[in-house]
């Protein structure tokens, strides 16, 4: 049986992720209230992020940038843009 949170994303009861997948309290914090369907949705946009930014995840500060919009993201219900970025289309 999977476990459910309430997904702050979403803002319904929905699957939660099978482990904590970031570290720190951060992470905890994800675990405990952040479902698969809305990490995988910051995931896409991380993915975004960094191609379009050309960030090297080496980069102590780029790693910094990422935190701060998920972050955002996940829990202050921001949207992830990028200025000029057209998505691909299908």
């Amino acid at each position: 049986m999977s476990r459910t949170v309430f997904c702050h994303v979403l803002q319904k009861e929905a699957e939660g992720l099978d482990f904590q997948l970031y570290p720190g309290e951060l992470g905890k914090k994800i675990y405990e209230s952040i479902s698969k369907e809305a990490w995988a949705e910051w995931q896409k946009k991380q993915t975004m992020l960094i191609n379009e930014h050309k960030l090297n995840m080496m980069d102590p500060e780029a790693r910094s940038f990422l935190e701060a919009k998920m972050q955002a993201f996940l829990f202050e219900g921001q949207d992830v843009t990028v200025d000029g970025y057209v998505p691909p289309s299908q």
